[in-house]
């Protein structure tokens, strides 16, 4: 084996065990409901589940699968509560932003914050729930498997870039210039995989590219929309729940609140076709080692 193949193995042996160590250095303090650890295990643990079929030796593996489907499980469940964490942060720089408020509107807040409260409750114990234990024993033991050398790995991202990108250009297609939200989140998971991806790929080639940042880029575009569509849907909630009990003050409070943070996501989903994001999502899978697979899809038009 030559110098440069050994140095590219090292890389993708350090790429895994650093994948594997940052989700469970914040484990403790997720269960502890620390906001920042909940984001960072749920950030890490998306991170993991896209490195395995990566880096890992045997990605068929039953440990591999066993893990990817625990991490999966693992990341859902902090991901309640960090979305919670992100939309009350949302309407609490509303509020403050105001002169002043009304005692609507402040019971709104008392409540988002209680329902945060709850959903911290509930990923402790969800985290809990989950077979960790099973997950480091897999994990240690595709560790000590190896990773896969670098070509295969390579290799690996070029089947994903292909795959995930085809169908990434196609929902941007299918969708066009309509506010859809839902689907636009949908499509906002591929890009988040193919972000992880492109990361690794750099790191194995000990390059810098383009394409992390171009996918970062597009996922926090469609990030804040779905950030402002979450909690517009709860206020929805909110407004249903008051009118059931004849608060009317509270329910009008609720849809008007409603009403301006549906009007902020679609000035959002403006910005963002501005950006023109089908073509964003182009030149980040052609930064993306050079491919052409993708491109002769798309008739070469880039």
């Amino acid at each position: 084996m030559t110098t440069s193949a050994t140095t590219r193995d090292d890389r993708t042996t350090r790429l895994l065990d650093d994948r594997v160590t940052r989700v469970f250095r914040e484990l403790p303090g997720a269960v502890a409901g620390h906001e920042e650890a909940v984001h960072q295990v749920r950030v890490a643990g998306r991170r993991l589940r896209v490195a395995l079929p990566l880096l890992a030796r045997r990605d068929e593996s039953r440990a591999a699968r066993r893990a990817v489907k625990v991490l999966r499980r693992l990341t859902r469940t902090v991901g309640s509560g960090r979305d919670m964490d992100v939309v009350l942060g949302l309407f609490q720089d509303r509020l403050d932003g105001l002169r002043s408020t009304t005692a609507e509107q402040r019971a709104l807040l008392s409540r988002l914050r209680a329902a945060r409260a709850r959903s911290r409750g509930q990923v402790a114990e969800g985290i809990l729930d989950i077979d960790i234990d099973g997950l480091r024993r897999n994990l240690r033991r595709l560790q000590r498997d190896g990773a896969a050398d670098a070509p295969t790995t390579l290799g690996r991202i070029r089947v994903l870039r292909d795959q995930q990108g085809a169908a990434l250009l196609r929902g941007f297609s299918q969708i066009g210039e309509r506010y859809r939200p839902e689907a636009l989140h949908a499509l906002r998971r591929r890009v988040r995989r193919l972000r992880y991806a492109a990361e690794i790929e750099d790191a194995v080639r000990g390059e810098t590219t383009r394409a992390p940042a171009l996918w970062k880029r597009l996922q926090d575009g469609i990030g804040v929309i779905h950030d402002h569509h979450v909690l517009a849907s709860w206020l929805e909630e909110q407004a249903k729940a008051a009118s059931a009990r004849n608060n009317d003050l509270l329910a009008r409070a609720a849809w008007r609140e409603r009403r301006g943070y549906l009007g902020v996501a679609r000035l959002l989903h403006r910005a963002l076709l501005e950006t023109r994001p089908a073509d964003l999502a182009l030149r980040a899978l052609m930064a993306m080692a050079r491919g052409r697979s993708i491109l002769s899809e798309q008739g070469d038009t880039a």
